[in-house]
C-alpha cells in the first residue's frame, strides 16, 4: 500500500507522519491521505496530499513552522522516487491550507506518485 511506504519514509526522515490527525495533537507534524489513484501498464499512480502542521494557529510562528515542515517536506519527497517500489514522485502544488476545525496552521503539498 503506496500510503503505508510513504508514511515509513518519512518517518524514517524524521518527519511525524499520521493517516489522519492524532487524537491530541502536539508540535509539528504532517497528516498523509490518498486522493486519488489510478492503473495502466502495470504501473499504478496516486495522488498523495501532504498536510503540514504547526502547533498553534494564534502563534505566527506556528504559521512559520507550518511552512517550514511543508518545506521539508517537499525536499523529502523530490527524494522518494529512489524507493524500490516507487518509479516517479512529481510535485504537483502546495498551498496553505488552514485547518479551521482544530484551529491549527496546516500547509497541503499534492504529489503524484508513480509506483509498482
Amino acid at each position: 500500500m503506496i500510503e503505508e511506504i510513504i508514511q515509513n519514509y518519512l518517518r524514517e526522515n524524521a518527519f511525524p507522519c499520521y493517516l489522519s490527525v492524532p487524537e491530541k495533537p502536539s508540535g509539528n507534524f504532517c497528516v498523509l491521505e490518498k486522493t486519488g489513484s489510478g492503473y495502466e501498464d502495470g504501473l499504478y499512480a496516486a495522488t498523495l496530499a501532504v498536510q503540514s502542521y504547526g502547533p498553534n494557529a494564534t502563534d505566527h510562528d506556528g504559521t512559520l513552522d507550518a511552512s517550514r515542515l511543508n518545506e521539508e517536506v517537499k525536499a523529502a519527497m523530490e527524494d522518494a522516487a529512489e524507493l524500490p517500489e516507487v518509479s516517479s514522485c512529481e510535485l504537483s502544488t502546495d498551498y496553505r491550507f488552514p485547518d479551521t476545525t482544530r484551529k491549527l496552521p496546516r500547509y497541503q503539498a499534492v504529489f503524484e506518485v508513480v509506483h509498482y
